[in-house]
């Protein structure tokens, strides 16, 4: 009998309680105890669910009180030094929540890790640092999580663990030369987790090594085999399924030889080459086959008589009793259910499957292996007919939008002058001062604001009463940003809920759910909106509140929008076309937006591409003509503006090391990226590789709650004047204010100001 697996749950809840309980401990409303009592609550009832809906194997040890590299890191003692006073201090205990969120979050005074993006998704994950540790166990997480299921719910879970060569390639803070130093260093403690684990009784261990999809070394497949008959010999009796996901596996052949008990692969984003890695390699007998055939990271119901067939295809290779049907990857880039989603059409509705949908996916496609018959093809039949309406639909066969887009796309899209004529040209129009300042676009959304936006959505507030609120905190900023002494403005974006969502909102071809909501990063959700249908323009969106801003100051005042790529790479989109093809779609419509905006008298539009990185394929051999056509994009939405108008953008939170000639060609005036968090890393590329163009590099953190130190950011300042040209060089914090204080945002805005002045003094000759 076949049997049905998830490699992990979403941990937020269908009503985001998870966040809720979060951000209640932070704030103090709730105390540690309090704390644990709600999580427990709502982890249980994640592994019923799954129990109640037929899941043979229920992955464990998959909910987090954060982000679960940073479990693994506490877990194995890794606390960085400006946390922890002694080394090895919590040895046999848990790492305190104060340190634990510390970590992740910042202290008063100390900085937050870096957080960066989990392979090609939207997830963030806490960098672990290794740099002047000493691992050591503190408390063995997979067995507690076991030990949790099996008494309180009778569930004999699957524990998951990062695998120990994931983790080290994700780590930071130590030489390549030092891999193999820190691999001996961290084996033994995974020995002793899955002994702990074997001597428990438990039958399988997931160990998830998603590295494998990425390109490796001749000395990372030594070490991979080193890792792997360690555990073999230390724990004999304890099965391990070697989990990948994401993509097809590097080196097919090494990784099938290992001895473990069985491999997982994903049949979704890696069906083709694993496909045929099988049918011409084989698969070995004596392992388990994890089939991930089931889209872990979209949202659009399973084509299951495809599915169904790629398991008869995959049958003939791994015999049925060594076939497991899964999820491709852990469920937590899906939001919960799909049930509360009244507001959608039905037709839309009915073509989707969120995570509790998926779990009836795979119960069903495992009923139908394992028992066939005419009464399941008649389901599968019902099942797939949603999928061919949407398909069908008017939304996604707009012949006048293919056309325009099609036309557009064909030409060269390139401004009209080099930058540097154009800098010249815009230094003559704007006089700026030398390091001019700015902010990226939003400011705090405080609960005033959250709730005007919620009585002018209920229809409680007229659109008169709305927009003269909006033009009031237009006002109280304007003011303070005059004040406090920035150089370059924004309007604080007050009108606006998310930066995608707000643009979906106002395009044709998007539709949004209520509830959709997945984990960005700690406690933060978003809820992505959905692409599907042609993207097409239909009237100004931000052209009121930009002029508004602009008529309320003589300084000059940004333009903002979220370019195509990232309004792509953060929203779920249709199937049925290529991700080129909406990318263009969604330059076209944006096109239309930045020239309303220059036509309003906006000299500066910035269009931010903050996820251009996170969409890049994890397979290099796909990521050139991926960075072509994103760059194309982006470059089809700025193109047509005037020499004078100065086009900015913004990329944060991931690694742009490798990608920085793509930068330098979408040709933006300015560009503002993320470095503070990364503690100035990103400086280093550009010690490699010589830019031309406008840059300002994030001085300081506005994802942790404190407030930067004048002489934190003089300093960050000070190194990226040895590699970039002073005459180029913008100073800015590393991200938007939306979810900071009032006073935090003035006090450290206040500190960044400072720091420039004494930057102007020391290079204003």
């Amino acid at each position: 009998m076949i049997k049905s697996s998830v490699l992990g749950y979403p941990r937020i809840g269908a009503d985001r309680e998870w966040k809720k309980a979060l951000e209640g401990f932070w704030s103090g409303k709730i105390d540690e105890s309090k704390l644990h009592s709600q999580l427990k609550q709502i982890r249980l009832s994640h592994l019923r669910k799954q129990q109640d809906k037929g899941i043979d194997i229920i992955a464990v040890n998959d909910f987090s009180y954060y982000d679960h590299m940073l479990d693994t890191a506490t877990m194995l003692g890794i606390i960085p030094q400006r946390f922890s006073c002694e080394r090895g201090s919590y040895e046999g205990g848990v790492v305190p929540l104060s340190i634990y969120y510390g970590i992740a979050r910042g202290t008063k005074d100390a900085a937050a890790s870096e957080m960066t993006k989990w392979f090609n998704t939207n997830y963030h994950y806490i960098v672990p640092e290794l740099n002047g540790t000493t691992p050591v166990l503190t408390v063995n997480r997979p067995l507690i999580a076991y030990r949790e299921a099996k008494a309180e719910l009778g569930i004999e879970g699957r524990p998951v663990i990062v695998g120990p060569l994931t983790f080290l390639k994700l780590s930071k803070g130590y030489s390549l030369l030092d891999t193999d130093i820190w691999l001996d260093r961290l084996l033994p403690l995974y020995v002793q987790i899955l002994q702990e684990l074997e001597s428990e009784g438990v039958q399988w261990v997931q160990i998830d090594e998603p590295i494998l999809v990425t390109k490796l070394s001749e000395d990372d497949v030594r070490r991979l085999k080193t890792i792997y008959e360690t555990f073999a010999i230390a724990a004999p009796g304890l099965n391990i399924m070697l989990q990948t996901y994401f993509e097809s596996v590097e080196l097919y052949s090494d990784i099938v030889s290992l001895p473990v008990k069985g491999i997982g692969l994903d049949f979704v984003h890696g069906y083709s080459c694993n496909l045929s890695s099988i049918k011409a390699l084989g698969f070995p007998e004596d392992k388990m086959l994890g089939a991930g055939v089931i889209d872990g990271r979209g949202i659009w119901k399973a084509p299951l008589r495809e599915k169904l067939l790629l398991l008869d295809e995959l049958a003939k290779c791994v015999t049925v009793e060594h076939l497991i049907v899964q999820s491709s990857c852990s469920l937590l880039h899906v939001p919960v259910t799909i049930k509360q989603e009244a507001k959608l059409t039905a037709e839309l509705r009915n073509a989707l499957a969120f995570a509790d949908e998926k779990l009836d996916e795979l119960v069903l496609l495992a009923r139908a292996v394992s028992q066939g018959g005419d009464e399941i093809k008649v389901e599968l039949e019902v099942y797939d007919r949603a999928i061919q309406a949407i398909k069908l639909s008017g939304d996604r066969n707009r012949n006048d939008i293919q056309h325009d887009v099609a036309t557009i796309s064909a030409q060269q899209a390139k401004r009209n002058r080099p930058f540097s004529e154009r800098h010249i040209a815009q230094q003559e129009k704007w006089k700026l001062p030398i390091f001019p300042t700015t902010t990226i676009g939003s400011f705090p959304q405080s609960a005033e604001v959250r709730k005007a936006r919620q009585l002018w959505r209920k229809g409680e507030w007229s659109n008169e009463q709305y927009d003269g609120f909006i033009r009031e905190q237009i006002d109280i900023w304007i003011k303070l940003q005059e004040e406090i002494g920035l150089d370059v403005l924004v309007h604080g974006e007050f009108e606006r809920t998310d930066m995608v969502e707000f643009f979906g909102e106002k395009l044709a071809g998007f539709a949004f759910t209520l509830y959709g909501w997945v984990q960005s990063y700690g406690s933060r959700c978003v809820k992505p909106p959905i692409i599907f249908g042609d993207v097409a323009f239909k009237e100004a969106m931000t052209v009121d509140e930009t002029k508004y801003a602009q008529s309320r100051t003589g300084r000059p005042v940004k333009g903002m929008l979220t370019g195509p790529i990232t309004i792509m790479n953060w929203s779920f989109v249709r199937e049925d076309i290529s991700r080129e093809q909406i990318a263009y779609q969604l330059a076209y419509a944006l096109r239309q937006e930045v020239e309303a905006l220059e036509q309003a008298g906006i000299g500066m539009i910035q269009v931010d591409e903050p996820a251009v990185r996170e969409g890049l394929p994890l397979k290099e051999a796909e990521q050139a003509d991926y960075l072509a056509w994103a760059v194309k994009a982006f470059l089809l939405t700025t193109c047509t503006v005037k020499d004078t108008t100065q086009i900015h953008t913004h990329m944060c939170y991931c690694e742009f090391h490798d990608m920085i000639h793509s930068i330098e060609a979408m040709d933006a005036d300015v560009i503002s990226i993320e470095t503070s968090r990364s503690h100035g890393e990103l400086i280093q590329s550009f010690e490699l590789n010589t830019y031309k163009l406008g840059i300002g590099l994030g001085v300081y953190d506005i994802h942790s709650p404190r407030i930067p130190r004048v002489e934190e950011m003089t300093s960050m300042i000070e190194r990226a004047l040895h590699v970039l040209d002073p005459k180029l060089f913008w100073i800015n914090p590393d991200c938007g204010l939306k979810t900071r204080g009032f006073e935090e945002t003035v006090a450290s805005l206040r500190n960044m100001v400072k720091a420039t002045e004494i930057a102007r003094a020391k290079h204003v000759q």
